[in-house]
């Protein structure tokens, strides 16, 4: 288990834009969480214009408060987005969020996952109870609010749930794995009790989850400087160079190449 939260920017497009236009953070939950919390992220701004920020999502669920200047604080679960998510800030505000592990949020909530993949809820519609703010104060009482509210939810002790977490993070951290016949083999289970177990327990099937994993990496990747692509798509298991393409265009809405000089040029390169 990690005694750090992690600090790549995987699936944050222009994470250099964000870093000098909002203060972002990620804290780590108190230990007994860890098995189901990725980390806690935290995001506060004064803006004197908006900022557009794009963001193309883990295979993760989140609870997310967020308090704008003069507003009341807002709470809503976001399952696992399929598509491209964007969000506009402007003027001042807060955000306290809470990112599960890839299967951490089934043992708090009790049903399937799927149920809850590519829509936001409010929390007062699923079930889980909340009292007080979660957006005052400084940092550490912001985790500890956070900590209170997930240990009050109770989570049921749930080996699919640790099975699923398991194998996803295998995923994440071995670039080796491209299909999901050749990763069910690996662990002798058949691909339809994969697919049922990512699904009820993630809210998206392996594959989804194997080809995210492999674009965030190449997202990652373009953020660092020139590269050639067509290594990159060798590397990451695509067939070929326009592969890769196209699956990056369809999800950013740009091209790699482009994606990469627009970076250059927010950096004033």
């Amino acid at each position: 288990m990690r005694h750090e939260p992690r600090q790549d920017s995987r699936g944050i497009l222009d994470p250099g834009r964000l870093l000098r236009t909002v203060r972002f953070r990620r804290r780590l939950a108190a230990p007994a969480l860890r098995p189901y919390v990725e980390h806690y992220w935290l995001v506060d701004w004064a803006l004197t214009e908006p900022h557009r920020q794009r963001v193309v999502p883990h295979p993760a669920v989140n609870v997310v408060f967020q308090a704008q200047a003069g507003g009341p604080e807002t709470g809503e679960v976001a399952g696992v987005g399929l598509e491209l998510f964007t969000v506009t800030l402007h003027g001042t505000g807060r955000v306290s969020g809470i990112q599960f592990r890839p299967g951490g949020f089934r043992p708090f909530w009790r049903r399937p996952v799927r149920e809850l993949t590519g829509r936001r809820r409010p929390l007062t519609q699923v079930g889980l109870p909340v009292e007080g703010e979660h957006c005052a104060g400084p940092d550490d009482e912001r985790c500890r609010r956070l900590d209170a509210l997930l240990t009050a939810w109770a989570p049921a002790p749930d080996p699919l749930a640790a099975e699923a977490t398991a194998l996803v993070e295998e995923i994440r951290a071995d670039r080796r794995i491209l299909r999901v016949d050749d990763f069910a083999r690996r662990h002798g289970v058949s691909t339809r009790r994969l697919q049922r177990l990512f699904l009820d327990h993630v809210g998206v099937g392996p594959k989804w989850v194997i080809r995210r994993y492999r674009l965030q990496e190449a997202i990652e990747q373009a953020a660092a400087g020139p590269l050639d692509w067509a290594r990159v798509a060798a590397d990451l298991g695509y067939a070929d160079q326009a592969h890769l393409v196209r699956e990056f265009s369809a999800v950013t809405g740009v091209s790699p190449a482009a994606y990469a000089r627009s970076l250059a040029a927010s950096r004033g390169g």
